[in-house]
């Protein structure tokens, strides 16, 4: 299957399984990804980790050769497919890791940028390679990459398609990490330093810290104070309050 899920510990695996073709995106694989992606959210996991199989690519971007001939319906109607696949993983209650080991291009970047983190092997290479075929991004990469590195930076990627190995995305923050052993055990151990905490505390944080990025500073600061305040009510919020006055580890319990 191009697409798999599998559970393993308290996570969630979405492995793109095409690697004689680097992994690259069909717009089957795309609703497979969706349907991958529901179908975690509906689990018990408490973390998404996604990554390509084999050691070259991530994911190399969409299948060119689907992309020639088309109208114009159909192009737009093959970028909104492509962003509102990946917008699920916005809107998915639980965080997501994309592991990226080899090629990140074009599709396999913006597949990336949806995610919540993303961590990187050191044979990793990211790009928004669309300029070279007379195009731009269209799932997405224009409008997270400036978020994720700034302007100026995703300017430079976006309008000369070049790309960036490991150590450049970590120094310019494309990436969290670099990471040397089996993707999905470095995947694994990356959720863990947080999949411990009250999932709804998590999902409050993470709203706070994205609209940060998408509303003036009073707006985000009256979102923060009722955000922070839910948080307070929860059962988990005495639970740590508690857990640190005993000098004892807290037991969340998602409530």
């Amino acid at each position: 299957m191009p697409v798999e899920l599998t559970f393993r510990d308290d996570c969630a695996i979405l492995t793109l399984n095409r690697p004689e073709a680097l992994n690259a995106l069909s717009f089957a694989i795309l609703g497979e990804i969706g349907a991958a992606i529901d179908q975690a959210a509906k689990s018990n996991a408490r973390a998404l980790i996604v990554t390509g199989a084999g050691p070259k690519a991530f994911c190399a971007g969409a299948d060119v050769k689907e992309l020639g001939g088309r109208d114009l319906v159909a192009q737009k109607r093959g970028a909104e497919l492509g962003q509102n696949i990946f917008a699920k993983l916005d809107n998915l209650p639980i965080a997501s890791i994309a592991v990226i080991n080899g090629f990140a291009f074009g599709g396999g970047l913006e597949l990336a940028l949806a995610c919540t983190f993303r961590i990187a092997t050191p044979n990793a290479k990211m790009a928004c390679p669309e300029i070279k075929l007379g195009l731009i991004p269209g799932y997405g990469g224009t409008q997270r990459l400036p978020r994720v590195v700034g302007e100026a930076r995703a300017l430079d990627l976006v309008m000369t398609g070049r790309a960036v190995d490991a150590v450049e995305a970590e120094r310019i923050g494309l990436v969290s990490k670099i990471v040397t052993g089996d993707p999905i055990a470095e995947g694994l151990a990356f959720a863990k330093t947080f999949t411990g905490y009250s999932l709804p505390v998590l999902g409050f944080a993470r709203a706070a810290v994205q609209r940060a990025l998408t509303v003036p500073l009073h707006e985000g600061l009256k979102l923060e104070a009722d955000l922070s305040t839910l948080a307070y009510r929860t059962k988990d919020a005495a639970e740590g309050i508690a857990a640190f006055c005993d000098k004892r580890p807290p037991r969340f319990r998602d409530a």
